[in-house]
C-alpha cells in the first residue's frame, strides 16, 4: 500500500501535528514503509502461537483478593490541603 502526499497531509491533520510542506513527501514515504512492514507481518503464520505478555516467562506477584477498608485514611488525608469530616474538601465548581 502506498501513501501519497495528500494522505500524509490528512494523517498529520488528524494527528493534530503541523508538518511543513517539504516534509510531507518524506512523511508519506515513512508511512508507506510502516504499512509495507505491517503487510509483511500479516504473512507470518501464527497458528497455534499462544498470546504472551512478555518475551521471558515469568509469574506475576499475586496478593490475596481481600476486601478491606485500608485502615490508614488519616495518613492519606494528611497530604490534602483541606479536609472536612474525614473527606477531601474541594471547591464548588457548579453553580
Amino acid at each position: 500500500m502506498s501513501i501519497d502526499k495528500e494522505t500524509a497531509r490528512k494523517v498529520a491533520h488528524l494527528a493534530r501535528i503541523e508538518v511543513a510542506e517539504e516534509a510531507l513527501e518524506p512523511l508519506a514515504a515513512a508511512l508507506s514503509n510502516i504499512l509495507d512492514f505491517m503487510e509483511q507481518l500479516n504473512e507470518v503464520d501464527i497458528e497455534g502461537v499462544e498470546p504472551m505478555t512478555s518475551v521471558t516467562p515469568m509469574d506475576l506477584k499475586k496478593r490475596a483478593d481481600v476486601v478491606s477498608d485500608g485502615g490508614y485514611a488519616d495518613r492519606i488525608l494528611a497530604n490534602a490541603p483541606d479536609t472536612r469530616e474525614g473527606f477531601f474538601a474541594v471547591p464548588k465548581v457548579v453553580e
